[in-house]
């Protein structure tokens, strides 16, 4: 079953230290930083993933790019990140399509209208712990891909591994 992960980015970023400590420095870099950790927690957990900013005192419509395989979205003028997020949730759950939705916020209220619309809730702390298991995940799978490490060997019992070191010294 297809999964959706709609991301409430200002949010996740107010929440996660790393990211607030970054903002307080530069919140195009704790955005950029928000998107890396979700592309490549979309990576393992294979779940769509959206990420919705406020832009309500810019002008003009909502716009949206893909980063990585991520969407990313920010409101129209006058706009919260909250509204389009109902809006998806609403718009996704209508489509008829088989598919869990999941919105990560810490945000009580938004919660609580998401879970009414249909989707599931993920608390910042509980996507953030999701997302540092992906990537030592990730780095897992690195690890074992380096080369000159002796894949084989990786999978050998240590007496195997023995005889097969005795057999090559000879």
């Amino acid at each position: 079953m297809r999964e959706v992960l709609i991301v409430d980015g200002y949010n996740i970023i107010g929440d996660w230290p790393e990211l607030r400590a970054l903002k307080a420095q530069s919140l195009e870099a704790a955005r950029d930083q928000l998107l890396d950790d979700l592309k490549e927690y979309r990576a393992i957990t294979g779940r769509e993933v959206i990420v919705v900013f406020d832009a309500h005192l810019k002008r003009g419509g909502q716009t949206e790019e893909r980063v990585g395989g991520v969407q990313l979205l920010y409101t129209k003028e006058l706009e919260t990140a909250d509204e389009l997020i109902e809006r998806l949730v609403y718009e996704l759950e209508r489509e008829k399509v088989r598919r869990h939705i999941f919105v990560a916020t810490s945000d009580y209220v938004e919660q609580q209208v998401t879970f009414g619309g249909g989707a599931l809730r993920i608390s910042a702390r509980e996507l953030r712990i999701d997302v540092q298991e992906a990537k030592k995940e990730i780095e897992e799978r690195v690890e074992d891909l380096t080369p000159g490490s002796n894949r084989l060997g990786n999978h050998l019992s240590p007496e195997v591994r023995e005889m097969f070191e005795k057999w090559r010294r000879k």
